[in-house]
């Protein structure tokens, strides 16, 4: 992949930033590339999915699919108390222009709505999808969940505990992860040494304060599920939470569980960059994202 001068113009600032987490800051740099984006098919907004206000999503139909084409379903991050689907808008169109239906579900936010909320909603997106997709042209067999930061800790919850399995079982072609949180029991007993804010305002919504109770809530502790086609990543300028979990992740699936999930790190990128770079023409995030979904099968019951 070669990069534009204004890309590395972006990825030198995205470096002497360091491993910050800024949703401004991240938008602005790439708010002139994606101005002027291409587009894939212009997406159907706002489908109900469930009984909440914020149980809607945004469904990106392929561009020149000849029949069942693979699904992504993509949950936005947000630190468990903000984010909005309008926001990954260049999520939806790399994919639909990739030939891929792209599906961006809102979901409900701490502090309003606690674990297990996140999850739930993952459930409940993927019942939609799996149950309405093939009129947009998605392969309801071939679905993939995918999510970013709090994204990617909804999926993970949804997916490695059974308990929130729909009845007929996962039925999933994989899942990717991308810089999520999964052990809330680390962020906090870990407070000081990973550099998170006493009271952490993201994990105290979602999670609450009763703190004896994180490890129930912690996902590595709560794998149950059957092995099935996994990635995890995390962003080489993520801060040491992420990178630390994502490792924690991978080891305890592999020596515990009988994953063999990928993993691997997004370069030059931070948190939130790494997403925001998805459609700009850096596919550091995408390229292999997309290949994942490509790629993975639903496994014969």
């Amino acid at each position: 992949m070669t990069l534009s001068d204004k890309h590395l113009e972006i990825l030198r600032a995205v470096r002497a930033a360091g491993p910050v987490i800024d949703p401004p800051a991240a938008k602005a740099l790439y708010a002139p590339l994606l101005e002027g984006m291409p587009r894939g098919a212009e997406p159907v907004r706002d489908v109900v999915y469930g009984v909440a206000e914020r149980h809607r999503l945004d469904v990106y139909p392929a561009v020149g699919a000849g029949g069942p084409v693979p699904v992504v379903v993509f949950l936005h991050g947000g630190g468990f108390i903000r984010g909005d689907k309008a926001d990954r808008e260049a999520v939806g169109h790399y994919f639909s222009r990739h030939g891929v239906v792209a599906v961006l579900p809102n979901y409900r936010l701490g502090p309003r709505h606690r674990w297990p909320a996140g999850a739930e909603d993952v459930a409940s997106a993927l019942a939609w999808t799996r149950a309405n997709i093939a009129q947009y042209g998605g392969d309801p067999d071939h679905i993939v969940l995918a999510g970013e930061s709090a994204g990617a800790a909804h999926v993970a919850a949804a997916t490695l505990i059974s308990r929130f399995h729909p009845p007929e079982g996962l039925k999933i072609a994989g899942a990717f992860l991308a810089s999520g949180v999964y052990n809330a029991e680390l962020e906090y007993l870990a407070r000081a040494q990973l550099g998170i804010a006493t009271p952490d305002p993201r994990n105290e919504a979602y999670f609450g304060t009763d703190f004896a109770a994180y490890r129930a809530m912690s996902t590595v502790e709560l794998v149950d599920a059957a092995p099935f086609p996994l990635a995890i990543t995390y962003a080489e300028l993520d801060p040491i939470q992420m990178q630390a979990q994502a490792g924690e992740l991978f080891a305890r699936l592999v020596t515990r569980h009988g994953f063999q999930p990928r993993i691997g790190v997004v370069a030059n990128h931070n948190h939130l960059s790494q997403v925001y770079a998805i459609n700009s023409g850096d596919d550091a995030l995408a390229a292999p994202l997309l290949a994942f979904v490509r790629d993975s099968r639903m496994k014969s019951p």
